[in-house]
């Protein structure tokens, strides 16, 4: 059994990509692990500032909803990133949490595999590319933890047009395996 947290990123109702985590998280429960969902929807994150204060006292000077976060990243064996592309890169949501965490860099951490799930408008299989490159930078800074697996779905504009999708059911494959 393995603890597992599924991060949406997405900020809108009926987002694509949190329906693709949502069919993941499943995935991963059904398997008997347990499985926590976070969504960035009402979170207070601050932009990260770079004082680097979070290297010295292992903890950033902004009280807000990044720390929580963080403790469950930290403890989690599996992390399973969920965004919608915009401009053929992660959402700013996604990226502002990314560099809030910061203040994780030198803590010890559980999480080995790392998963990320990507929509977008376009179809095109190289739209997530960059979003990839830029977890992978961050995946990169936590030596012991390797991106497990990388599922996107192109052509999903409007909210819930993934509903009916083949891309749901991978979703919920992907989770089963962790």
């Amino acid at each position: 059994m393995k603890n597992v947290i599924v991060i949406s990123t997405s900020l809108r109702i009926g987002s694509n990509s949190h329906m693709l985590a949502e069919k993941f998280a499943e995935g991963a429960k059904a398997s008997g692990n347990v499985v926590e969902m976070i969504s960035l929807r009402g979170k207070e994150i601050n932009f990260c500032i770079g004082c680097l204060s979070c290297q010295h006292t292992g903890a950033c000077v902004f009280k807000d909803d990044v720390p929580a976060i963080m403790e469950k990243v930290l403890k989690a064996d599996v992390v399973c990133w969920a965004t919608p592309i915009y401009y053929y890169e992660m959402s700013g949501q996604m990226k502002t949490l990314i560099d809030r965490m910061n203040a994780m860099y030198p803590k010890d951490y559980r999480f080995r595999d790392i998963y990320l799930l990507t929509t977008a408008a376009e179809a095109d299989e190289d739209a997530p590319r960059r979003a990839e490159i830029g977890l992978t930078g961050w995946i990169d800074c936590y030596g012991k933890s390797s991106l497990k697996g990388h599922l996107f779905c192109g052509g999903v504009t409007d909210a819930r047009d993934i509903e009916g999708n083949n891309k749901l059911l991978e979703a919920y494959k992907m989770g089963t395996n962790v």
